[in-house]
Formats: structure tokens, C-alpha cells, sequence
């Protein structure tokens, strides 16, 4: 299992060795550093715990900073949970960088997805809206009708108005198709969640 923390560029264009172009997502891969290795004896399940980037101490809460013991002053912490008996020859202390994936490696990726507000129905669900005919001056972007006729209340999941956005999202096969030692970056094909700067979890099983 390989995994990584990095934070989203923007997207690009990647001319492929056969002259396709494909969309690509440029993910840079800051160094990450192991702070914590938990086994099944002593927290009843295996994981390894990355942190990376980098913020001002006085920013950290204490508890954390003695549980970096020194390492740096982390921005992301991230726990990484192997599956099932399976283990990992990392250490405490071990440093991951972008040359832990590479070419070809079909990867998973999540992330926050960009935030939108409160929309409407025809944003937030793809309603086509009313007829813009005779009668419709002011209606045709409103919900209508939502049926709940016979309780009088309005059903849970009912599609309608709300918040948008700011959810975990995780992007499935995607493929790392290029990999840059002398920025730390990583080149995934495809499109990922999230804005300039969100933080990415990518892992290859």
C-alpha cells in the first residue's frame, strides 16, 4: 500500500507518448514525515500516520508539538489505515516523498470539494426549471410542487435548496502519469476535488 499527502496546483495538459492530449492535475507532494506506526497489539489495528506542510508554532497546540518531538511543525496529520493483517516497514521518522508512486501506479484521491453556498434546486440538482412561456415571469428557476400532500411534512432526502459543496470527495482510478523529483509534483490524469491548495489524500493499493 503506498500512500501520500499533497496539495492541489491546478490542472494542465499532458501530451501523451502516442500524441494524445489528456487532462492532467498538477499535485504538489511536500515532504511528509511518519509520526506515528500503530499495530494491532498496541491500538487494535495497523495504520501509519503522515504529517506535512508547514505552520508557525506558536499555531500548534502543545500536545501536538510533543507529539511531533521535534520533527517540524505540521500542517496536515493524516492516519492511513492498512487493511486487515497487513503491515508496513515504515518507522517513526521516515520520510515519503514523491518518488514513493510511480509512473502507471492507478491511484484513489480525496479531498474537500470546493464550496458553493446556498444554491437552488437547478444548480444544486440539475432541475430544468419551468417553461419560460405566458405565466412563468417569475418562476422559472423555483422548486414547485414538492409533492408531500398526504403527512405534511416535508420527507427526508427531499431534493431542494441548500448548502453545495464542502464535501469529501474520493475520485477512483485514476492514473499517475507523471512523476517530477526536482519540484516534488506529482501528474494525475484526470480532474480532482477541491480548490488551488487543497489538501489530497492519494493512495494506491
Amino acid at each position: 500500500m503506498k500512500f501520500i499527502l499533497g496539495t492541489k496546483v491546478n490542472m494542465t495538459q499532458f501530451f501523451q507518448e502516442d500524441g494524445v492530449v489528456v487532462p492532467a492535475t498538477i499535485v504538489s507532494v511536500p515532504k511528509s514525515v511518519v509520526t506515528q506506526v500503530k499495530t494491532v497489539d498496541t491500538d487494535g489495528y495497523n495504520s501509519i500516520q503522515i504529517a506535512s506542510g508547514e505552520r508557525k508554532e506558536k499555531n500548534i497546540a502543545k500536545a501536538q508539538l510533543g507529539h511531533f518531538d521535534g520533527k517540524g511543525n505540521f500542517r496536515f496529520v493524516k492516519e492511513f489505515r492498512l487493511k486487515g493483517e497487513e503491515t508496513s516497514d515504515l518507522k517513526v521518522g521516515d520520510v515519503l516523498n514523491a518518488d514513493t508512486f510511480e509512473v502507471g501506479d492507478i491511484v484513489v484521491v480525496s479531498g474537500t470539494s470546493k464550496g458553493k453556498g446556498f444554491q437552488g434546486g437547478v444548480k444544486r440538482h440539475g432541475f430544468k426549471g419551468a417553461p419560460t412561456s405566458h405565466g412563468h415571469r417569475h418562476d422559472t428557476r423555483k422548486p414547485g410542487s414538492i409533492g408531500a400532500t398526504g403527512p405534511q411534512r416535508v420527507f427526508k432526502g427531499t431534493r431542494m435548496a441548500g448548502r453545495m459543496g464542502s464535501d469529501r470527495i474520493s475520485v477512483k482510478n485514476l492514473e499517475i502519469i507523471a512523476v517530477d523529483m526536482k519540484n516534488n509534483q506529482l501528474l494525475v490524469k484526470g480532474a480532482l476535488p477541491g480548490k488551488r491548495g487543497t489538501m489530497l489524500e492519494i493512495i494506491s493499493r
